[in-house]
């Protein structure tokens, strides 16, 4: 599967953005897939996952409450909308696809990975 990521950008601090995974391939559907995000000098860190049937999802503890993750296997697409944004969430934005239904939150399940968009919070 191949990914692409869009919707990045430079909000102000409490606005809102909406990021858009986009699949190629027919299997989309049967792949976990996530956000992770990543700041110059620092480890990428897990940011919101779904599983294939969207019914299961996860948030890292800052973003729970703020944003939402979402699929669409039809379009084959997932979106992550962020609201209420703050400085800390100024980073690259990853989407990523997993083969297993578990674990969404550990990095290493990731087999495909696409390119980053850019997200800058000012304050």
């Amino acid at each position: 599967v191949q990914l692409q990521a869009s919707g990045g950008g430079v909000v102000q601090a409490g606005g809102f953005l909406r990021l858009s995974c986009a699949g190629s391939g027919r299997t989309f559907s049967s792949f976990t897939i996530g956000w992770f995000r990543q700041v110059p000098g620092k480890e990428r860190e897990f940011v919101a996952g779904v599983n294939w049937s969207g019914r299961n999802t996860e948030y890292r503890d800052s973003v729970k409450g703020r944003f939402t993750i979402s699929r669409d296997n039809a379009k084959s697409t997932v979106a992550l909308q962020m609201n209420n944004l703050e400085p800390e969430d100024t980073a690259v934005y990853y989407c990523a696809a997993s083969p297993y239904g578990s674990g969404i939150s550990v990095e290493a399940r990731y087999a495909y990975w696409g390119q980053g968009t850019q997200v800058t919070v000012s304050s």
